[in-house]
């Protein structure tokens, strides 16, 4: 795994990069044979439900759909994968989220307006929700985190509690009602109302290429000034080629879709003016995508690049040898569980905004998900080893299995039962490949 040890890393880069061929030329490139998997895997779901609907799940608008789909359960993922890592499980991730949603449009719909005399529709009512349920998933995070690390309380038992007080803090801020419409701005976080549109969508990309191509470069100049071998240059060209075709061709998937020309009239009797012949226009990139791959960024910055993500990682491989050697251990945990706090509350912006309203069921069996997502993006559950785009993939996995499920016409309950089964194959996975790799 690319987070796990410092020590795994630089065995990872002094490998022998392979003695020619078509075998020593893969070699060379030295991919991650988990993540190679997991995209196989997803291909392989893709194409079979591609077929079994009659082309419809490979089409932009299904994929834009899938990708805001994903989002909220990735964002989760993220954080699960630094609760899992330390040893430790957090169960209430769903019901936290409905904490998180509830209190963001209580503010936004009930508090702000009334208590306050702001007006529905001025600018500061969405972004001071937002920061009110940042606060609230930092805040309970962090006293989920005390209380096992301080207080000695498993995390299992902690969070099992936490999955049936913060569902029913939820229903109770709300009495039991979906609270909505939610602000407009606000809403823009979901998905289809809000998109950065053709060009915008092109600019984020480039700049994505970009940031890829200079960070393989620089780690490749980073690993040379410490006299580590690196991979052959024409092998960081290959992966980076690929890296960027797989962003570019995202994009343009996602310009693929076209807003409906019924929704393109509206818009323009709304603004007053009539709509020009043939105009057409595209969502292009989901606001609430581009949200997941900045959370993703700084998860990924902080596992390799931090004092923070180094303890984390330490921590789970040897939680007694971290301590001796001067981890304070019990502040790591409640920094891991508010951090999971915060992304459930950035979630929860998500979800919501999404739905346009809060209701009492949102993030309902999300912890099932968020588990699995991280489990199958091949975070260990005996601690030490995971990765953040491996947990984004994962839940990637599962929102496809989920949605190509329902469009073939399979009952929810015969999903769910789906989704268990996937769980536990992924942990036997998990424990064969370790076996045969040596891994712990």
């Amino acid at each position: 795994m690319a987070e796990t040890t410092s020590t795994a890393r630089g065995d990872s880069d002094r490998r022998a990069p392979g003695s020619g061929g078509v075998k020593g030329a893969f070699g060379a490139l030295q991919l991650d044979t988990r993540l190679l998997g997991m995209i196989g895997a997803f291909l392989i779901i893709c194409v079979v439900f591609n077929v079994a609907t009659d082309g419809r799940f490979l089409t932009p608008r299904n994929i834009f759909n899938l990708t805001i789909q994903t989002v909220s359960v990735a964002l989760m993922a993220t954080g699960m994968v630094f609760v899992i890592v330390t040893r430790h499980i957090d169960l209430s991730v769903g019901a936290l989220l409905a904490t998180c949603s509830a209190v963001m449009a209580m503010v936004q719909t009930r508090i702000l307006p009334e208590t306050l005399g702001l007006g529905f529709g001025h600018p500061l009512i969405p972004w001071l929700a937002i920061a009110a349920g940042c606060i609230v998933g930092l805040a309970i995070g962090a006293f989920n985190g005390w209380l096992i690390g301080y207080q000695g309380i498993p995390a299992f038992i902690v969070t099992l509690g936490g999955l049936l007080v913060w569902r029913y803090v939820a229903w109770y801020l709300t009495n039991g009602q979906t609270i909505g419409p939610l602000d407009d701005t606000f809403r823009k976080f979901g998905g289809i109302s809000g998109t950065l549109g053709v060009t915008g969508s092109w600019i984020v990309g480039v700049l994505a290429v970009v940031a890829t191509i200079f960070t393989i470069f620089n780690g490749r100049r980073r690993k040379i000034a410490h006299d580590v071998t690196v991979k052959p240059f024409w092998a960081e060209c290959v992966v980076a080629a690929i890296m960027a075709a797989g962003i570019l061709g995202f994009i343009a998937i996602l310009n693929a879709y076209d807003i409906p020309q019924r929704v393109l009239a509206r818009n323009f009797r709304q603004a007053g003016t009539e709509m020009p012949e043939g105009y057409t226009a595209s969502y292009g990139l989901p606001i609430s995508v581009l949200v997941l791959i900045g959370v993703a960024a700084i998860m990924t910055m902080v596992a390799r690049r931090t004092r923070l993500g180094r303890y984390i990682f330490a921590t789970g491989g040897n939680p007694d040898a971290a301590e001796l050697s001067g981890i304070n251990t019990r502040m790591l945990t409640v920094k891991v569980f508010a951090i999971m706090g915060l992304l459930c509350a950035v979630s929860a912006v998500v979800a919501s905004a999404r739905l346009a309203n809060h209701t009492n069921d949102i993030g309902t069996l999300d912890e099932l998900r968020v588990i699995a997502a991280a489990v199958i993006g091949g975070t260990a559950l005996s601690g030490g080893s995971g990765t953040i785009y491996g947990a984004i993939l994962g839940a990637l996995i599962m929102q496809s299995l989920q949605s190509g499920m329902a469009m073939v016409g399979v009952d929810a309950p015969l999903q769910n039962i789906v989704v268990g089964a996937v769980l536990v194959l992924a942990v036997w996975i998990d424990i064969q490949y370790r076996k045969r790799t040596g891994g712990d």
